[in-house]
């Protein structure tokens, strides 16, 4: 039986002082409308802001139109593996995954409760970030700790991006025009949080972040995967108490933490300046990726394409190619006149003679959230 997918759908991202909003009619491929809502303090008062917003003459907008409202969640932990319709009971499990995202996910519930209550009539959806990580092998997802403490404490990979990295790699089926069953697929989430998945016949078999966000590639501020004794020896030697590592490995690590910048653009220009430190920092973030590749190029058993996507994915022709220099011998070939400058579009930036086809895909999570949310909903 197929399960309809068209219809409108409101998705929200909702945070502890922010709620991002978009209108998606999966019919169309433009949102009817977007926005962004900062500083909010009471997420009742945000919702009726985005309410106000969308109900303005010329807004291009009818609410009572709607066929679900769907909500981005960032930890989904071991209970959610798909779309679940969100009631009191479903609300109150997300509440308690806090503990594993308490930056995230009490934003996501408060945002939530306010548009329950602004929309009681609605179905609402939670789609999470990590629900497409949850096909991953119990190797792949266990830490090798006191086994014991992992499953009291819910320690174990859960990765994120997933809302990303599964509507690029379905894109990427379809671009080849192959079924998605078929396909070993490596997909790069670069912005200023990054994450590499793989993915094998359509579902995840690995993904570099873990517990956290915190893991896997260097990213903007945070450091990526670390020995987790520099946590001890910075206790030891540098007298830095847990809070304060925390602080340093998230905002103050990565490339800001290398070279004083997150954004890799100003990353660019030091180096066009002729920043000796900026140039490391850029090799260090692609050697990174490159690594990963071929990690995953032998989880796979072979590798039929990679996709980049994000900003920095989707944008920096300088990352794309110093990732995947050099791997002719995998069968890995890069066009520098294909992949020069940014991509808005899906675009091919393979060489005709490579093996393995490499894609930029512009990510479109709102969208995926929208049709996942409709077809809950279905």
């Amino acid at each position: 039986m197929s399960v309809n997918t068209q219809g409108i759908a409101l998705v929200l991202n909702c945070g502890s002082s922010s709620i991002k909003y978009q209108v998606v009619d999966t019919t169309r491929e433009e949102p009817l409308a977007s926005g962004l809502v900062e500083r909010v303090t009471d997420h009742n008062e945000g919702v009726r802001s985005v309410i106000e917003s969308l109900s303005e003459p010329g807004s291009g907008v009818d609410l009572s139109q709607l066929t679900a409202v769907g909500h981005r969640v960032v930890q989904g932990g071991s209970e959610f593996s798909a779309p679940t319709i969100i009631d009191d009971e479903v609300q109150d499990a997300i509440a308690k995954l806090a503990v594993l995202a308490p930056l995230h996910n009490p934003g996501h519930v408060a945002g939530m409760a306010a548009a329950r209550a602004a929309f009681p009539d609605i179905p609402h959806v939670a789609v999470f970030d990590t629900a497409f990580h949850q096909t991953l092998s119990e190797a792949a997802y266990s830490y090798a700790i006191d086994q014991r403490l992992a499953h009291e404490h819910g320690i174990r990979r859960y990765g994120f991006h997933g809302t990303s990295h599964g509507y690029v790699s379905r894109e990427c089926a379809e671009l080849m025009g192959r079924d998605p069953k078929e396909l070993r697929i490596i997909t790069l989430h670069l912005g200023n949080g990054a994450s590499a998945d793989a993915v094998k016949g359509g579902v995840a078999i690995d993904t570099s972040m873990g517990l956290t966000p915190l893991d896997g590639l260097v990213m903007g501020s945070r450091t990526g995967a670390i020995d987790p004794a520099v946590v001890f020896h910075l206790h030891r030697a540098a007298g830095m108490d847990i809070d304060e590592i925390d602080e340093l490995f998230n905002k103050r690590s990565g490339m800001l933490g290398l070279t004083g910048y997150s954004d890799m653009r100003d990353v660019h220009k030091a180096i066009e300046g002729g920043s000796h430190e900026a140039q490391v920092a850029l090799d260090i973030y692609c050697r990174r990726i490159k690594g990963y590749v071929g990690q995953y190029m032998a989880q796979l058993g072979g590798l039929d394409a990679i996709v980049f996507t994000a900003g920095v994915g989707e944008n920096d022709d300088i990352v794309r190619l110093e990732s995947l220099r050099g791997l002719a011998e995998l069968g890995i070939e890069i066009s520098e006149e294909r992949n020069a400058g940014r991509k808005k579009q899906a675009t091919l930036i393979s060489t005709d003679e490579s093996k393995v086809q490499i894609w930029v895909i512009p990510t479109n999570e709102e969208r995926a959230i929208a049709v996942q949310s409709i077809a809950a909903v279905s």
